[in-house]
């Protein structure tokens, strides 16, 4: 009788896992892994002087985010592709607090271009007072970085004044820096021998990374070639693939067509194309509000989306039709996207021949672009 009794209980008990593993495994059901199995990470902090002088960085800044960006379209981390996460910081206002230093973290590491566009763009010059090791220091312990030694992780901190201002000495903070594995680059606005002086060379040797110069009042120089105005054009047809979702939706394409237009009205700058160039590759990521980018990556199943939170267009759908209308957005970006990709390249090659006559400007753009190749490639980084 007890063996019939324990052969029983056992019995019971296995049932009873059984059921609990059947629920475990069906909670665990996966959602499909973004790419980022096929992506590997760039971390870069921008840090920029938003005293009274700097008003030629911060024009410098908006229109060439997206040129920094597409450094790393056609580059290769082993069978990876590297995307780029953007912080952003201003320093020296003195609209911001004295108990802050004068810094504000204006945008956490983020891969929403957008955004950072849009944040550019806010900023404005007054004062001030610029602390070089504070909003170093700040970036360095506040943001989020990646743990992983793989990752190439950078700062690039932008100033006129002494390196050496403020209540903490940057020495130490760009020491700290190169331990933690991050790379502290340093750009001066103005001279190199004042540069020099006023311990911008020196911070960036303590944390490894690079002492730059650039004319901060000298016009960014765009080379005009022959496949801009298709470029553009089809930068303005991908907006239609867009297709908004829930609480962000009609925030992300009501900046998406906002920073079109910020780069449009900087075309002079060469921003519209570049934007374009940037819509174009896997850095122009909006899974928080685009169903298209969401549901490919694997962040969200359609079926889980509540009618409320989807647009009227899909709203009037049968729920089996859903899917393949997102499936022909998808097929639609895919199209453009690869069009755009060829007229760059096309266009890559005029504008080469086009600066051999005339040679670069040191403006911020060419100074990060430099640096961002040469530093990424000791994290076995390959460029096109």
């Amino acid at each position: 009788m007890k063996t019939h009794r324990f052969l029983l209980r056992r019995c019971l008990l296995a049932t009873a896992f059984a059921g609990v593993l059947s629920v475990v495994v069906h909670a665990a059901e996966p959602v499909v892994d973004d790419p980022p199995k096929a992506e590997s990470l760039v971390q870069i902090a921008l840090l920029l002087d938003t005293s009274n002088s700097m008003d030629g960085l911060i024009e410098q800044a908006k229109t060439q985010l997206w040129k920094v960006v597409n450094e790393f379209n056609n580059a290769k981390q082993g069978d990876k592709v590297p995307v780029v996460q953007v912080a952003l910081y201003e320093y020296g206002n003195n609209n911001l607090s004295a108990g802050t230093n004068y810094i504000r973290q204006v945008l956490p590491l983020t891969r929403d271009l957008d955004k950072v566009s849009a944040e550019l763009f806010k900023l404005t010059t007054n004062g001030g007072s610029e602390f070089c090791g504070a909003v170093i220091r700040e970036a360095i312990d506040k943001l989020e970085w990646d743990k992983s030694s793989k990752v190439y992780k950078t700062v690039f901190i932008a100033g006129n004044e002494p390196f050496t201002q403020g209540p903490v000495q940057p020495d130490e903070v760009c020491r700290s820096s190169i331990n933690k594995g991050i790379v502290v680059n340093t750009i001066h606005c103005g001279n190199e021998s004042d540069g020099a002086n006023g311990g911008w060379r020196r911070g960036a040797a303590l944390a490894e990374g690079k002492f730059l110069t650039i004319d901060q009042d000298k016009a960014v120089a765009h080379i005009e070639a022959p496949q801009d105005k298709e470029i553009s054009k089809l930068s303005v047809e991908l907006n239609a693939t867009y297709v908004s979702y829930g609480a962000k939706g009609k925030e992300g394409l009501s900046n998406q067509t906002a920073q079109d237009s910020n780069a449009f009205a900087k075309a002079p700058a060469g921003a519209a194309e570049q934007r374009a160039i940037t819509k174009s590759s896997a850095n122009y990521y909006n899974t928080s509000w685009d169903l298209v980018d969401a549901t490919k990556r694997g962040k969200m199943k359609l079926e889980s989306v509540k009618d409320s939170e989807l647009p009227e267009e899909l709203r009037k759908l049968a729920p089996a039709d859903r899917q393949a209308f997102i499936d022909q957005k998808q097929a639609e970006r895919e199209r453009l996207q690869k069009r755009i990709q060829e007229l760059n390249k096309e266009r890559q090659q005029f504008v080469a021949e086009k600066q051999k006559a005339s040679g670069e400007a040191k403006t911020l753009d060419t100074a990060i672009a430099t640096t961002l190749r040469e530093q990424a490639a000791k994290k076995e980084i390959r460029f096109e």
